[in-house]
């Protein structure tokens, strides 16, 4: 392609919404402009890296044996209030009503195909011979992104690989969900991608086992936590700390228990600010509705409380908070007050609780708090319990190494789902004595868009972007340095020629611009490959050639400059696809 032919609208300067480097970068190099927030055309450059992504997620769905199919965007809303999902998602889900005729119609736009693809098995699937079966489709899904930010790393319209499989045992779960694990693998790899396969809550999904496969990145939004001595990770509502339960008795030092006025402090920055205490010295009593029964969960003052653990603890179909009544009912104070001390529900606590001495508590009472609380004598534990995020410096729960805090960006995520939309649903089969069961399902996710955007953000330099060969707009950028030079454009005409010829991917810049300025393009969009045509080295009968992240190029014959280039191409093809 001639770059006089195309449309890339490069900026010289960072525009000043654009907050990380993948969404200054994209937007200065010509990949991508915004329509309106959390909506972005993807302008030629732009289109040409996603597709090349497409088409690897394509050929490895295919390698792992999933059949590509394609589903409608729009969907009854019928199918998410059968699953539960419409109150689960919210005001994510973008629904909406059409006038048909003389009816109504209430239709959503698809965040995910989960609902159609099982509404589609259960009047497709018959026969335990059907399966087990994996599907898959690469379409544009639609939420209702409240806070869209970060250019195209969150956005209300992306486009996403969703592959669903089908089995009849568990066995064939295991498998289907393998095939797609290793599949992620090699896509990731394939695309220039260093990732951490974590452990992983299924959040409004559902099921009861899940991965995500995150790009470490400094400006990524998900929190994980990485054991470099055996490689455990998972994600914040997922990781385990790898702590015991402590010895649970009274400390021989502990002070008098007293009450004292703490009038309207509510928090926990409030209370220690005013107790002249740090957060860690405080407990926080949270109280929980666990399907119908309140319970008590203490974590220390500093950490964060885990509601998959805590639900997971209790063995509860549901975990939410308590509303001010049930905790005025259950505590006799109002919300901001409550403590383990005389309190009148289940209590349960985690592993750091009891280990503080002269502990900071609500006093189950208005404007008061009690200091000098200590467990065995002022309120009573049996045992503890992991029910907090993990955090930097937390014993691996395989190696019990420290671990380490990683921000990251989720590219992928699968999910055991078990039997959660078929049972919904109606998606069943037949055994073979001719009885009734429901479809095993597992269902798995990749952001296209979000590798394109995870490579702007972790491959760059201060020059620009730094693309890998196999889903660069282009594998080799042409630069003629004077186009009014005839030899200059009789050697790059040839080599454009040659070039297409041999199916090399080439991008020819023909603009009557100075070469510092067409250079400074060339490093901004990131084109791997730079072949060069000019100067005193076509004088001496030479071309330079050069990486992107080289330093200098290199000098070889104009007869030579062919085979120099398809060899470079060879080698580097040869070293991503054995990443």
């Amino acid at each position: 392609m001639r770059w006089s032919k195309t449309f890339i609208p490069t900026l010289k300067e960072t525009p000043s919404d654009a907050e990380v480097p993948s969404h200054q970068l994209m937007l200065r190099a010509g990949l991508i402009r915004q329509l309106m927030a959390g909506a972005y055309t993807y302008m030629p450059l732009g289109y040409r890296a996603l597709r090349k992504a497409e088409a690897i997620v394509r050929e490895e769905m295919e390698r792992a044996g999933a059949i590509e199919l394609f589903m409608p965007a729009l969907q009854p809303i019928d199918l998410f209030e059968r699953t539960g999902r419409k109150d689960a998602f919210g005001n994510v889900l973008i629904n909406f009503e059409v006038q048909r005729g003389d009816k109504k119609v209430h239709l959503a736009l698809g965040p995910t195909h989960e609902e159609v693809v099982t509404d589609l098995m259960s009047h497709a699937i018959n026969s335990y011979r059907q399966l087990p079966l994996t599907v898959f489709q690469i379409q544009t899904k639609f939420r209702n992104e409240e806070r869209p930010r970060f250019g195209v790393l969150r956005t209300s319209e992306f486009l996403m690989k969703d592959a669903y499989s089908f089995g009849t045992n568990l066995e064939q779960l295991d498998d289907a969900y393998q095939a797609m694990y290793n599949a992620y693998c090699r896509i990731f790899s394939r695309c220039g991608l260093t990732y951490i396969p974590v452990e992983a809550e299924s959040g409004p999904i559902g099921g009861d086992a899940s991965h995500e496969f995150m790009i470490p990145a400094p400006n990524g939004e998900d929190r994980i936590v990485h054991c470099k001595a055996c490689g455990y990770a998972a994600n914040l509502e997922r990781a385990d700390t790898g702590r015991e339960t402590p010895p649970i008795e009274t400390a021989a030092n502990a002070s008098e228990l007293k009450k004292v006025d703490t009038p309207d402090a509510t928090s926990i920055e409030q209370v220690s600010k005013m107790l002249d205490c740090e957060p860690s010295q405080m407990i926080k009593t949270l109280i929980y509705q666990a399907d119908d029964e309140p319970v008590a969960v203490l974590i220390r003052g500093d950490h964060e409380a885990n509601e998959g653990k805590i639900r997971r603890e209790l063995e509860a179909e549901s975990v939410e908070l308590a509303t001010p009544e049930t905790i005025q009912k259950v505590t006799g104070a109002p919300v901001g007050f409550a403590g383990p001390v005389g309190i009148s529900c289940k209590v349960i606590a985690d592993h750091d609780i009891p280990v503080i001495v002269d502990a900071i508590t609500g006093a189950n009472e208005g404007d008061a708090h009690y200091t000098g609380v200590n467990v065995g004598r002022d309120y009573q534990l049996d045992t503890t319990f992991d029910l907090r995020n993990a955090a930097a410096g937390d014993p691996c729960p395989k190696s019990g190494e420290p671990m380490e805090l990683v921000h990251g960006i989720e590219c992928g995520h699968v999910f055991k789902l078990g039997t959660k939309y078929s049972v919904s649903l109606g998606a069943d089969y037949l055994d073979e004595k001719e009885k009734r069961h429901p479809i095993i399902m597992g269902c798995y996710g990749i952001g296209v868009n979000r590798i394109i955007a995870s490579l702007a953000e972790t491959s760059n330099d201060e020059n620009g972007l730094i693309w890998p060969l196999a889903v660069a707009p282009y594998e080799v950028l042409l630069i003629p340095l004077n186009i009014n030079d005839e030899e200059v454009m009789k050697v790059s005409d040839n080599f454009y020629s040659q070039m297409q010829d041999a199916g090399i991917d080439v991008l020819y810049d023909d603009r009557k611009q100075r070469p510092g300025f067409k250079f400074k393009d060339a490093d901004l969009i990131g084109i791997p490959l730079r072949v060069v045509v000019g100067g005193k080295g076509l004088k001496e009968g030479l071309v330079e050639i050069k990486w992107r992240t080289d330093g200098d190029p290199t000098k070889v014959p104009v007869d030579e400059a062919m085979d120099t280039v398809n060899a470079m191409l060879a080698q580097r093809r040869e070293e991503e696809e054995g990443e």
